[in-house]
C-alpha cells in the first residue's frame, strides 16, 4: 500500500486536502476516515439534533470536571464520518475578522495575514448572496447562502438591536464584521453543504484517490526523523500504508494531538510515563486549547405562533415537514443559530469582541437527543470571541481507542469572565428593548434576580457549555510551544504536516468551520508547491 500522499481524517480540512492533491492524476492519494461514509440525517439540516448524541457518527468526547464548570463534564461533540464536523455542525458560515489572521502573521506566521488567506476563502466558496466580489467567491466547491430575515421574530430582533446601537450588516463576511444579521450558512436547496458533498462526492471516481472509512489511525510510521506512513485498523484488522511524499494529519483539535502523542511526538515525560517511545520532543503538543465558553440565556415568549415551540410541535411539525419538502425552508432547513450579532464590549475597540446567537425555540433533553420543549421561547447564547483562557488535551493511555483527557481551564483568564458578563448584559439589553415588547418576553435564565457580576458568573459556571469550536492544540508558530511552522510542517519531523483547526494559534472571531476549510485549501496549496 504505497501512495504519494496520505491524509488522515476526512473532515472539514482533510476532505479539502484530499480533493486538491488528487486533482493531479499523477498524485496517488489515500484518505483515511475513522467513521462511516454516510448517514441519512446528515443531508437534512435539522439532522444536527439527531447526530449530536449519536456515537455512530460522533466521537462524543467530554471534558474533565473543573472548578469553573462547577464540576460538570462539558460535551465535546466531534464529527466521526466523511466530512467530519462539517457533516453534523450547525452550518453557520463565519470567516472571522481580518485582524484574526493579521494577528497570526504578527505572531511570526508569514503568509497567514488576511490578505494572504482571503484568496483561499474566495476559492472555497460559491456565495449565493449579494456582497462585494472583492471579498466573496462565486465559483468554489462550497455553496454558501445568506437567508433573508422573513420571520417576525428575526425582524423584531433586528429592530431591537438597532434600538441599543447595533446596526444590521448585510454581509459580515465582507468588508467588516460589525452588526446583526441572519446567519450565512453552508445550506443550499434545503440540503447541508458538508465537505463530503462539496469536495468528495464530485471526485470519488478518481482512480488516483482511495477513500477508506472505518479506518482508525493508531500511529504514524517513521524512518528516523521522517514520517513515512500510517498504521491503522479497519474492523480490528491492522494495516499499514506508506507515503512516498507526505502524510497530512487532519484529525482535528482532539484527534491530531492524540495521534502525535501516540506516535511519540510530544512532552517526553508524559509519553514515557505511558510507555510510549519518544520520537520528537515537542512540549506544545496538546497545549493551547481554546474554545468558546457560551452561556445560553433563555427567554419565554408569550405571543403565540412566534417560535418553533408553537409552530413545530404536533401537527405543526407535519406542516414544517411539508414546508421543507416544498421550499427547503423552515425548521428542517434551518442553520443551528439562524441569527447572530458581532458586537463590541465597549467603545473604542477596533473590532467586535463579543458574539450573540439566537435560536428561535427552547430545547429539552430527549431519549434520542434534544427535543423541542413545550414552553414557547428563545435561546440566545453570548460569549467573548477571542478568549484568553487556555487548556490542554493529552492521551492517558497508549491505547488509541481510549479517549484523551480534555481540560479547558475556562475563565482562568480574568478578562474572559469580564467579557462573558458583558455579553450576557448586551443580550438582556436587546431582548428587553422596546421592539421586543409585542412578543411578551420574559427572562428565564439567568433570571431577573441575578444582577451582579458575581451572580451572573455563578450561573455561567453552573450552566454554560461550549459552541463546539475547539482549536489550537498543534499551534502554528516558531516559539518553544509551537507544533508546526508557517508551512504546517511538524517541527523536527520531515514529511509530516497538520491541516485542521488545531494549528490555529488563537481562536477566530466566530464559528470555526469556514476557517478550517480555508486551512485545508491553503495546506493543499503549500503541499503542491513543495
Amino acid at each position: 500500500m504505497q501512495y504519494d500522499y496520505i491524509v488522515v481524517g476526512a473532515g472539514s480540512a482533510g476532505a479539502v486536502v484530499a480533493n486538491r492533491l488528487s486533482a493531479n492524476p499523477g498524485n496517488s492519494v489515500l484518505l483515511l476516515e475513522a467513521g462511516p461514509a454516510d448517514y441519512r440525517w446528515t443531508r437534512v439540516p435539522v439532522g444536527s439534533a439527531r447526530m449530536i448524541v449519536n456515537p455512530a457518527v460522533n466521537w462524543l468526547y467530554s471534558s474533565e470536571p473543573e472548578a469553573n464548570t462547577n464540576g460538570r463534564r462539558i460535551p465535546v461533540p466531534r464529527g466521526r464520518m466523511l466530512g467530519g464536523s462539517s457533516a453534523l455542525n450547525g452550518m453557520a458560515f463565519v470567516r472571522g475578522q481580518a485582524q484574526d489572521f493579521d494577528t497570526w502573521a504578527q505572531m511570526g506566521n508569514q503568509g497567514w495575514a488576511y490578505e494572504d488567506v482571503l484568496p483561499f476563502f474566495k476559492r472555497l466558496e460559491s456565495y449565493e448572496g449579494g456582497g462585494d466580489d472583492r471579498y466573496r467567491g462565486r465559483d468554489g466547491p462550497l455553496r454558501v447562502t445568506n437567508p433573508e430575515p422573513r420571520e417576525p421574530f428575526f425582524v423584531a430582533v433586528i429592530k431591537a438591536a438597532a434600538e441599543v446601537g447595533i446596526a444590521h450588516n448585510p454581509d459580515y463576511n465582507g468588508a467588516g464584521q460589525d452588526g446583526i444579521a441572519m446567519s450565512q450558512a453552508t445550506i443550499a436547496s434545503g440540503r447541508r453543504m458538508s465537505t463530503t458533498r462539496c469536495y468528495l462526492d464530485p471526485v470519488r471516481k478518481r482512480p488516483n484517490l482511495r477513500i477508506e472509512t472505518g479506518a482508525v489511525a493508531e500511529a504514524l510510521l517513521f524512518d528516523g526523523k521522517r514520517c513515512t506512513g500510517v498504521r491503522y485498523s479497519v474492523g480490528g484488522e491492522r494495516r499499514e500504508a506508506r507515503a512516498a511524499r507526505e502524510v497530512v494529519v487532519s484529525g482535528g483539535t482532539i484527534n491530531s494531538p492524540q495521534l502525535l502523542e501516540l506516535s511519540g511526538i510530544g512532552q517526553p515525560e508524559r509519553l514515557r510515563s505511558l510507555g510510549i517511545e519518544v520520537r520528537q520532543a515537542l512540549p506544545g503538543v496538546g497545549e493551547n486549547l481554546r474554545d468558546h465558553y457560551a452561556p445560553r440565556t433563555k427567554w419565554a415568549i408569550g405571543a403565540k405562533g412566534i417560535t418553533y415551540n408553537d409552530t413545530a410541535r404536533g401537527l405543526g411539525l407535519v406542516r414544517q415537514a411539508l414546508r421543507y419538502a416544498l421550499t427547503g425552508r423552515g425548521l428542517l432547513g434551518s442553520v443551528g443559530a439562524p441569527m447572530r450579532a458581532f458586537v463590541r464590549s465597549r467603545d473604542g475597540l477596533a473590532a467586535p469582541d463579543l458574539l450573540l446567537g439566537w435560536v428561535p425555540m427552547l430545547m429539552e433533553p430527549g431519549p434520542k437527543g434534544p427535543k423541542i420543549a413545550r414552553q414557547s421561547g428563545v435561546t440566545c447564547y453570548a460569549h467573548p470571541m477571542r478568549p484568553e483562557s487556555k487548556g490542554h488535551i493529552h492521551v492517558v493511555s497508549a491505547d488509541p481507542n481510549k479517549p484523551p483527557a480534555i481540560n479547558f481551564n475556562f475563565l482562568s483568564s480574568p478578562v474572559d469572565s469580564e467579557l462573558t458578563v458583558r455579553a450576557v448584559r448586551i443580550a438582556r439589553a436587546i431582548m428587553t428593548a422596546p421592539a421586543m415588547a409585542p412578543l411578551q418576553v420574559t427572562e428565564m435564565a439567568p433570571g431577573a434576580d441575578r444582577n451582579t457580576d458575581d451572580e451572573i458568573l455563578d450561573w455561567v459556571k453552573a450552566a454554560a457549555e461550549t459552541t463546539y469550536h475547539p482549536v489550537g492544540t498543534c499551534k502554528m508558530g516558531s516559539d518553544a510551544m509551537a507544533v508546526v511552522d508557517a508551512q504546517l510542517r511538524v517541527h523536527g519531523i520531515d514529511g509530516l504536516r497538520i491541516a485542521d483547526a488545531s494549528i490555529m494559534p488563537t481562536l477566530t472571531s466566530g464559528n470555526t468551520n469556514a476557517p478550517s476549510i480555508m486551512i485545508g485549501e491553503k495546506a493543499a496549496d503549500m503541499v503542491l508547491r513543495g
